[in-house]
């Protein structure tokens, strides 16, 4: 398949803005792979679809406050400074984007919190990529925390508040490493996750820090030549035995979300189990692909030509899907991280 196969416009009126409350009260649109039909739902419905013996996959990654404000020094410049990931604890160096980039340079020193703390560049990665290493010792996520913002992607045109740092992070969040929210996840109240297990569904952990590259363009026709960013995630052998009981029950694994899949996915035996695994990966998944791991999908609506997307779509149908998406935009559906759902089954 070609880039230009998963365009479709959406009117800006459809990005959501700010999320549903409660967060489970956002619509569901639900995809019959059996038939390809079509159904209307609120996510609240979704207890309906487990049966004892499922299991329910979630990313328990977690957001952190990735977007810092500083001054240059000499010339007091307002520098953002957006972390992406940290390449060494030990001496605190991080790789970041800068803006205004013109400005940043090796050797500047970028102060944060009336000067209490500061980092230096230390070398160029892209035009607005930069390493840069913290004065500060000790918990710099606890710094962050206090004097960050939420990264709300680029699309959500507003300024990020306190309850974003809510909002925009799932209940089960744990380990702090992501600069965007895995999404679907969103969706699950304490409550909620509390009646799907009453129904004999065990909830599986695993992990992956998403990245900036979820929102990145794919910018090749061919998408056999599109490089996805590596991204950190981990299978402990607690899930992986879980998993693989399910599978071996017969019974469904649902997944929460295209990050939750790619990490599942890409730690598959040759016979169609989860093996335990932690590193980097980089694995892209457009149609055609067949998913050895999840039997459901949970996720929302995705950007134009976005590698999210083109997961859903190689899940559901690319034919499917993109009637499912005119459907959607028809029928006044909220789009993108504080949209509505989609559950593919």
């Amino acid at each position: 398949m070609k880039l230009s196969d998963f365009k479709y416009p959406l009117p800006r009126n459809l990005i959501a803005k700010h999320p549903i409350k409660p967060r489970d009260h956002a619509r569901m649109m639900v995809l019959n792979s059996a038939d390809e039909s079509i159904e209307d739902r609120k996510f609240t419905d979704i207890v309906s679809y487990f049966q004892k013996g499922d299991c329910l996959v979630v990313n328990e990654t977690k957001v952190f406050q990735a977007r810092l404000f500083g001054k240059k020094e000499k010339t007091n410049a307002k520098i953002e400074v957006f972390l992406l990931r940290e390449l060494n604890a030990e001496e605190n160096i991080w790789d970041v984007i800068v803006d205004p980039a013109r400005k940043v340079r090796i050797g500047n020193k970028i102060f944060f919190d009336n000067g209490k703390l500061w980092c230096e560049v230390i070398d160029n990665t892209t035009s607005r990529g930069r390493t840069v290493r913290f004065n500060h010792k000790g918990d710099f996520f606890k710094i962050i925390e206090r004097i960050g913002l939420t990264p709300l992607p680029y699309y959500i045109k507003r300024d990020p508040t306190d309850k974003d740092k809510e909002s925009y992070q799932t209940v089960y969040a744990r380990v702090l490493g992501a600069v965007a929210a895995p999404t679907a996840g969103l969706h699950f109240t304490r409550q909620l996750l509390r009646k799907i297990q009453a129904k004999g569904v065990k909830v599986v952990p695993v992990l992956l820090h998403v990245g900036l590259g979820s929102f990145r363009p794919v910018e090749v026709e061919d998408l056999t030549k599109h490089k996805m960013d590596s991204e950190y995630f981990e299978i402990t052998p607690d899930a992986t035995n879980i998993i693989n009981k399910t599978i071996d029950a017969r019974r469904n694994v649902f997944v929460v979300g295209t990050s939750t899949c790619r990490a599942l996915e890409s730690s598959v035996t040759s016979d169609g189990h989860l093996k335990p695994s932690k590193g980097w990966t980089d694995k892209f998944i457009f149609p055609p692909y067949e998913f050895k791991i999840a039997d459901r999908l949970i996720t929302n609506f995705h950007l134009p030509e976005s590698t999210l997307l083109m997961l859903a779509s190689a899940f559901a149908g690319h034919d499917f899907l993109i009637r499912s998406y005119k459907k959607a935009i028809k029928e006044g559906y909220r789009f993108y991280s504080y949209g509505d759902a989609m559950l593919m089954v």
